[in-house]
């Protein structure tokens, strides 16, 4: 895909096929984000082999660390307020602190119609979760906690992947080294919880998609997106993840949209497609 925007929404589309995924497989959820981080990571960094010396630098290994925490952050959100509410403020809050990220750091303010996509957008992503009749857990404010670091984590490493792509680093390298880094921090997790889940042919058939699917391709799109576009606005296009999870929910699960969500999901198609279009450029006299 040359086309930036369209590559960062098909890692999105990916991203949003991995809970349907997940389903096939029954193994603990920190055993499974850790396999399939562990699996991506490799093959990114298989991917990379090559051009890896040439990105092995301390930003980027410090985005392997935020890579891998990013897990911890979102997993021990959602257990504390369920799976819906932790990843709509996870989800949701990253694009925000990505572009706040970006402004701070670089100076790359974000536009008008920016903001006001992204506002549209995260209110229809919560549109799209609360129609589902979202229940919190006991421990909502630690869980929000965790979901909002998990959110500023995750911008912190988009916008390092992407200053480091700006400066001509090569995109496959760049993602090889964060995801590779990130696989070896997990390593001991998956190890600690155990492989014995990866028996059967469909567990193994599922977490090899993940991995290599939902993870490798995805990212490996999404650092060909930030080459010509925005991380603000990468960032704010991910939010078709959870529209595309939905989808699937309806169509392979056999679930049903309420009206709530299906405006959410609406709301949201508006904003991304917005936030897609290029900005005007002012005409000279």
């Amino acid at each position: 895909m040359r086309n930036g925007p369209s590559a960062v929404v098909g890692a999105a589309v990916l991203w949003g096929t991995a809970g349907t995924a997940g389903l096939l497989i029954s193994a603990d959820s920190v055993a499974l984000a850790a396999a399939r981080l562990v699996i991506g990571g490799a093959a990114l960094a298989l991917l990379a082999s090559s051009e890896l010396r040439s990105a092995l630098r301390p930003g980027l290994l410090l985005g392997a660390v935020a890579v891998a925490a990013y897990q911890l952050c979102f997993f021990a959100a959602i257990s504390r307020t369920g799976v819906a509410i932790g990843s709509v403020v996870a989800i949701g809050s990253g694009p925000v602190f990505t572009g706040l990220l970006s402004w701070l750091l670089h100076g790359q303010r974000p536009s008008a119609r920016w903001s006001a996509a992204t506002t549209a957008a995260i209110a229809g992503c919560a549109a799209l979760i609360a129609g589902g009749g979202a229940q919190a857990g006991g421990q909502v404010l630690s869980g929000i906690l965790f979901a909002l670091l998990g959110g500023l984590i995750y911008a912190y490493y988009a916008v390092t992947a992407a200053r480091a792509i700006s400066q001509g680093l090569p995109s496959n390298a760049v993602m090889g080294v964060m995801f590779g880094g990130a696989a070896v921090i997990v390593l001991p997790i998956l190890l600690w919880q155990g492989v014995g889940w990866l028996t059967t042919p469909s567990s193994l058939a599922a977490v090899l998609y993940l991995g290599l699917g939902t993870t490798a391709f995805a990212y490996f799109l999404y650092g060909r997106g930030l080459r010509t576009t925005p991380v603000a606005t990468a960032a704010t296009l991910a939010l078709a993840e959870p529209a595309v999870a939905a989808l699937l929910g309806v169509v392979v699960l056999g679930e049903r949209l309420a009206l709530l969500s299906i405006l959410g999901l609406a709301l949201l198609a508006i904003s991304l497609v917005t936030v897609a279009l290029p900005e005007p450029r002012p005409v000279s006299r």
